[in-house]
């Protein structure tokens, strides 16, 4: 299978992924996926002491980490329950986008439990709701990658998912 080797794609979560059996779920997804995409997830540390730290400030905190991951180019999307939601099929046909608009890198992002700053906001190009019910972040990493290793399973017509 020849990988889409002009666009990247990273998926920035903060705070790290918890229990050996959702590691375990989520770096095989991630292999798969890097059968057809170069694909890295990064888990930037939680806040420390965060209990003691107000809302805002956790958020402004957390998107200067952010931000030191990317660089200039990348197109930046939030996982943000304020985003615009997809069905799978309509997912996989937004990811051909992409890669026919010829980004070098998407970059998705999962904020902290309290969601993104203003400037997250602001820097970002567009924001993608994966469901209107609130999941743990632990899950969203588990369904994002889920999400995108169907999406080139579509693209490539392959047997996965099921029309």
């Amino acid at each position: 299978c020849q990988k889409y080797k002009i666009m990247k794609i990273l998926l920035l979560s903060t705070g790290t992924t918890k229990g050996e059996k959702m590691q375990n779920l989520l770096l095989d997804f991630i292999n798969r996926l890097n059968h057809y995409i170069d694909f890295n997830h990064l888990e930037i540390p939680a806040l420390k002491n965060s209990k003691n730290i107000n809302v805002i400030e956790q958020k402004l905190k957390e998107a200067k980490l952010i931000k030191q991951q990317i660089i200039h180019g990348d197109y930046i999307v939030l996982l943000d329950e304020k985003g615009k939601s997809y069905n799978s099929i309509d997912f996989s046909a937004k990811i051909e986008s992409f890669m026919m608009k010829s980004f070098k890198r998407i970059v998705f992002v999962v904020g902290g439990p309290y969601g993104f700053s203003d400037e997250m906001y602001s820097i970002s190009n567009e924001k993608l709701s994966l469901s209107k019910m609130t999941f743990s972040h632990q899950m969203v990493r588990l369904f994002f990658v889920e999400q995108l290793y169907r999406a080139f399973t579509i693209i490539r017509n392959e047997k996965y998912h099921n029309k």
